[in-house]
């Protein structure tokens, strides 16, 4: 019987009276059950953090709860009271100012700053690193404070306009200024949308640039024709971003305001609205209706982003 050289049975296979032999399956259960210990963490993280707390939220939505005593069942009532609720309204109207007037500015700013330095500059790792600092620190309770000197009374600002002979007021303990200084400060936190918009830039090929200077296209004809359309699904990406954490500030109007939201309800957050009715009214079932209404905000003005987006969002394939 003549026997196979190494070259035949690397062409021919295994011979026919001997079937392939198969790599034993349970590598890759015993990959799998060992993913599934890995991930228990998480999951009950998920579950205890997340999952638990939020279904108990929901039912406390239509009850009267004041956490000393049990929940009493009350319907719809806590979202009846909405309607009739002034300190609703002007928490709804706070935000909403809010998040038109500061989202726009603050990716407006992150997108200039970035255009600077993707022209180049020298040092841009530090750059980078310092602009995107403030993103990091700018929902801390320390930033909170410190804007708080900066704009209070004889804060820095005063004082430097103090030095041009103008005798300023606490720009915090005036209702038409006391907002505008929480936008000024979600604005300063341009750091997280730049490095997108910085790292979207660098992946616009030159050539599209060149060939729109042989066109004749000046400079605002390059950034409004290839720049912008371009650059689209990273402005989308950071509008649907930026606009959940605006919903979502607390912080700085809670610190700003000592936790009133005033003066006069200009720095009434929603949130800070929800809190003070949570944990300080202690009305929870009330505060757990206000979480909802503003989840469901937020959920539906995603939505809208999503289904506007097909109109000015233009991806590779399109």
């Amino acid at each position: 019987m003549a026997t196979l050289t190494d070259e035949q049975r690397a062409v021919d296979g295994p011979p026919a009276d001997r079937p392939p032999t198969k790599r034993p399956a349970f590598h890759l259960n015993r990959q799998g059950r060992a993913a599934h210990v890995f991930l228990i963490p998480w999951q009950l993280g998920f579950l205890l953090i997340t999952a638990v707390p939020l279904f108990a939220s929901l039912y406390l939505a239509f009850t009267d709860y004041d956490i000393l005593n049990p929940p009493e069942w009350s319907g719809l009532e806590n979202f009846r009271r909405m309607v009739d609720d002034e300190q609703f309204w002007a928490s709804v109207k706070v935000t909403l100012v809010y998040v038109v007037v500061s989202v726009p500015l603050q990716l407006g700013f992150a997108l200039l700053l970035a255009l600077i330095l993707d022209r180049g500059l020298s040092g841009l790792a530090f750059y980078r690193s310092a602009f995107y600092l403030p993103s990091l620190l700018g929902t801390s309770v320390a930033i909170a404070i410190l804007w708080r000197e900066i704009f209070g009374d004889a804060g820095l600002i005063n004082k430097g306009l103090a030095l041009i002979g103008i005798d300023g007021e606490s720009w915090l303990q005036n209702p038409k200024t006391a907002l505008a200084t929480l936008i000024v400060l979600n604005v300063w936190t341009f750091g997280s949308p730049m490095v997108i918009f910085l790292a979207g830039l660098r992946q616009i090929p030159d050539e599209l640039y060149e060939a729109a200077k042989v066109d004749g296209a000046g400079v605002w004809r390059q950034f409004a024709h290839v720049t912008v359309p371009l650059l689209t699904p990273i402005i989308f990406f950071n509008l649907i971003l930026q606009t959940i954490g605006a919903f979502q500030t607390f912080t700085q109007a809670h610190i700003i305001s000592g936790g009133t939201g005033g003066p006069a309800n200009s720095t009434l957050f929603y949130t800070l609205y929800v809190y003070q009715q949570g944990f300080v009214a202690f009305d929870m079932g009330y505060a757990s209706a206000l979480a909802w209404v503003l989840m469901a905000v937020i959920g539906a003005v995603t939505a809208l982003h999503f289904l506007a987006s097909k109109y000015w969002v233009f991806y590779g394939d399109n």
